[in-house]
C-alpha cells in the first residue's frame, strides 16, 4: 500500500530572484541566478544532479518550448530534463516531480526550477496568443478578473453577505500583502498601501478593484531536494522536509447545471483533505504556523482560507478584519506579500511560496522572521474557480 511521501524528501538549496521588471535580463539570466543560489545553499556540485524539472506556464512566450532551455543556462550535461505545466499550479508541479523522484529511489539530487518573463511583452496581464480549441470552446468571453468575481458574488449570496463588508475583508487582504511586501527586499511592490486608497481604486470586475487583483511579473525560483539521510550526510542534522504534496483538478462537475454554487473551490478542498492526511495534520488551525496561498486576487485568498478548513465557512471575513492572518496574527499568511505583491511569474509562484516557507523554517527571514515556526503550507490555484487545478503542500523539519 502506498504511505505517501511525509519526511522521505529533504530540501537541502533554494534560490529565489527577485520578482518585478527585469527589462535587462532574459529568462536564461533569471534561471541562473536562481540556481545559483539554490547550489550554493544545498552544498552540493551541478555534477550531482541527476535529473531536473523545469516549471514555465507559458512556454511560447520568451522561454521556449521543452526543457533545453534549462539544460542550455545551467549546462546539464545529459541528464534527463523535463518541462511541466499547469496552470498557475506549474512551480509547485516542477517540484512534485523531484519530489517524486527522490522518494522513489529513482534519483539521489532532483533540481526544480521554475520561471516566467512576462513584463516586456507588451501585455498588462498574461500574454496568451490564442486561447485554444478548449478555452475558445468554454470560455469565449471569459477574463480572470470576470471569473474569480463572479466567486465573489456567489460567496456574498451564500453567505448573504452586506457588500460593503466583503469589500472591506478584500481590502484587508490587499492592505496586509503590501505591509508585509514593504519588508520583502525581493518583492515586485514594495510599497504600502493604505485601506481607503484600496478602497477607492478604480473597479476592474465588481467588486474587484485594482488592489484586489495581482500583476504578472519577471522571475525564477529554485530547488535541490535529497534523501534525510543523504543531508544528514551532507551535515543538515534537521533539514526541512516535504510532509505532503497533493494536487487536484477538475472533471467537469463544476461546470454542470446547478452542481455547484460557485461560492468555494472544490479542488482546494480536495488536495488540503489528502495533503493533511499525508503530512498527520490533525488540527490545521492550531498546527500550521503560515500558509502562503494563491492570492491571484484578494477574494481568493479569503474563500481559501475557509476551503483550507482555516476559517468556519462564512466566517473568513470576520477573521481577516480581526487581523488573524496578519503578520502579528495566530496564523500569518503571506507573510511575503504574496502574489499580490511578491509577485507573479506563473510557472516560479509555487516554488516562491515554498522558497519562503523553507527561509522561515530555517530562520533567514530577517525583518518578516516568525518566531519558531513548525509547520508552513503552500496553496496554488491555476485555471478559473470552475475548472482548476489546486496544490497543497505542507513542509517542517524533520525533528
Amino acid at each position: 500500500m502506498a504511505s505517501g511521501i511525509k519526511d522521505k524528501v529533504a530540501i537541502i538549496g533554494m534560490g529565489c530572484t527577485a520578482f518585478g521588471e527585469h527589462w535587462d535580463k532574459g529568462p536564461e539570466d533569471l534561471i541562473v541566478d536562481a540556481f545559483e543560489q539554490a547550489l550554493a545553499d544545498s552544498g552540493v556540485a551541478r555534477s550531482d544532479i541527476q535529473a531536473a524539472w523545469m516549471g514555465n506556464a507559458l512556454d511560447d512566450i520568451n522561454v521556449g518550448n521543452s526543457a533545453l532551455p534549462l539544460a542550455h543556462a545551467l549546462r546539464l550535461k545529459t541528464i534527463p530534463v523535463s518541462r511541466v505545466e499547469n496552470m498557475c499550479a506549474t512551480g509547485t508541479e516542477a517540484l512534485r516531480a523531484a519530489v517524486y523522484a527522490v522518494a522513489a529511489g529513482a534519483v539521489d539530487f532532483a533540481l526544480a526550477l521554475g520561471v516566467e518573463k512576462l513584463k516586456d511583452t507588451g501585455y498588462g496581464g498574461l500574454p496568451l496568443r490564442t486561447k485554444g480549441l478548449a478555452n475558445d470552446l468554454w470560455l469565449p468571453y471569459g477574463s480572470a478578473p470576470g471569473s474569480f468575481a463572479q466567486l465573489a458574488g456567489a460567496y456574498t449570496a451564500k453567505h448573504r453577505l452586506n457588500g460593503d463588508d466583503l469589500k472591506r475583508a478584500m481590502a484587508h487582504v490587499s492592505w496586509k500583502s503590501h505591509q508585509n511586501a514593504a519588508k520583502n527586499p525581493r518583492a515586485h511592490l514594495r510599497k504600502a498601501v493604505d485601506m481607503d486608497t484600496i478602497l477607492k481604486a478604480p473597479m476592474i470586475a465588481d467588486p474587484l478593484g485594482l488592489y484586489d487583483c495581482c500583476g504578472v511579473s519577471d522571475g525564477a525560483a529554485c530547488a535541490i531536494v535529497t534523501t534525510p539521510d543523504i543531508a544528514r550526510g551532507l551535515g543538515v542534522a534537521n533539514p526541512v522536509t516535504v510532509k505532503a504534496v497533493q494536487l487536484s483538478a477538475s472533471h467537469g462537475w463544476e461546470m454542470s447545471y446547478g452542481a455547484w454554487d460557485g461560492s468555494y473551490v472544490l479542488n482546494t478542498r480536495e488536495a488540503a483533505r489528502r495533503a493533511y492526511a499525508e503530512a498527520g495534520v490533525k488540527e490545521a488551525r492550531k498546527e500550521l504556523s503560515l500558509t502562503e496561498v494563491h492570492d491571484c486576487f484578494s477574494i481568493t485568498e479569503l474563500v481559501t482560507m475557509e476551503d483550507l478548513g482555516l476559517s468556519d465557512e462564512g466566517c473568513a471575513p470576520a477573521d481577516i478584519l480581526a487581523g488573524r492572518y496578519d503578520s502579528d496574527g495566530t496564523q500569518p499568511c503571506q507573510i511575503d506579500g504574496g502574489l499580490k505583491c511578491f509577485g507573479h511569474p506563473v510557472g516560479a509562484s509555487g516554488l516562491r511560496m515554498a522558497f519562503e516557507i523553507y527561509t522561515q523554517l530555517l530562520g533567514r527571514a530577517g525583518e518578516r522572521q516568525l518566531a519558531a515556526p513548525r509547520l508552513g503550507l503552500t496553496h496554488n490555484l491555476g485555471g478559473a474557480p470552475f475548472n482548476s487545478v489546486a496544490a497543497v503542500s505542507i513542509f517542517g523539519r524533520l525533528h
